[in-house]
């Protein structure tokens, strides 16, 4: 079997730049980036990874304030963590077991990613699930 590997770069509103810039967060280089058996967001210097077995569902949400969208956060509902460059929308990536923490107090049970490509990420992921 071929090894398939794909790579889902941010969308960057320019104008938040002074908010993710300070935090090493580079369009060239930041993004999800998926193979056949792992989950990997980076953030600048940040990085939650996963295995894609650890992965129970994907869905997008759309339309977001900034100031609870730009930046990386946690929820202020659940231990979720965003990695965010933009407010048009992201995917929310649930785990089955939390993932190990990347800030705060609690490990993670979901990652919302502001990529560019939306779909193509959900329908990656649910295609790597699903096999």
């Amino acid at each position: 079997m071929v090894s398939s590997e794909s790579f889902f770069p941010y969308r960057f509103d320019r104008k938040y730049l002074g908010i993710w810039w300070p935090l090493g967060v580079r369009e060239d280089v930041d993004g999800v980036t998926l193979t056949d058996d792992r989950f990997i967001a980076t953030y600048g210097r940040q990085r939650l990874e996963t295995p894609m077995a650890n992965i129970t569902g994907a869905h997008i949400t759309l339309d977001y304030d900034w100031w609870k969208a730009i930046g990386m956060r946690l929820s202020f509902v659940d231990d979720g963590l965003t990695f965010g460059t933009a407010v048009h929308g992201g995917v929310c990536v649930h785990f089955d077991q939390r993932v190990r923490r990347v800030i705060g107090r609690k490990d993670h049970s979901a990652v919302t990613v502001t990529v560019g490509d939306l779909d193509g990420l959900v329908s990656a992921i649910m295609e790597r699930v699903d096999r």
